[in-house]
């Protein structure tokens, strides 16, 4: 995956410097979203000049390239994910960060409708479906049947 950023770095006539190359193969093997600071960490094992400020501006370009989005939480921005699918959308593991894109949410017919009742001329739309992995799905299952069983004794 990281090959599929650097190409869209340079497609778009950027220069593939070594912290950009850094942050891509950093994105590109990430089981999950990453907050910039997780990034320019791991980043800094590849290059160790890597800045927070130049992680922030390569996501912000590869935002703007289509090749990663941004993950939020109810308090926000909290990473960055790849992105494979123009207009994808992303499953997220609240408990493992494990993000899975998939693609249409048929929300057309609403946005048409919010659009005409508010005024709205709305551009684009997120959509962010956030619960338990199977992995973690199991795990909590079993916490659960475990504590169930022992308040039961």
């Amino acid at each position: 995956m990281s090959a599929d950023v650097l190409s869209s770095l340079r497609q778009c006539g950027a220069r593939l410097t070594a912290p950009r190359r850094a942050v891509a193969r950093v994105l590109g093997e990430a089981r999950g979203w990453l907050s910039a600071e997780a990034i320019a960490s791991r980043a800094r094992r590849f290059c160790p000049s890597v800045g927070l400020v130049t992680v922030y501006r390569t996501l912000e370009l590869l935002e703007g390239l289509g090749a990663v989005r941004r993950v939020h939480g109810p308090t926000g921005c909290h990473g960055y994910a790849l992105a494979s699918i123009d207009d994808g959308h992303y499953l997220v593991c609240r408990d493992c960060r494990q993000v899975v894109e998939f693609e249409g949410c048929d929300v057309d017919g609403l946005v048409r409708r919010v659009a005409r009742r508010t005024g709205f001329q709305v551009e684009a739309h997120m959509l962010e479906l956030v619960g338990l992995c199977p992995a973690c799905g199991r795990r909590a299952s079993e916490t659960l049947r475990r504590i169930s069983s022992r308040s039961r004794r």
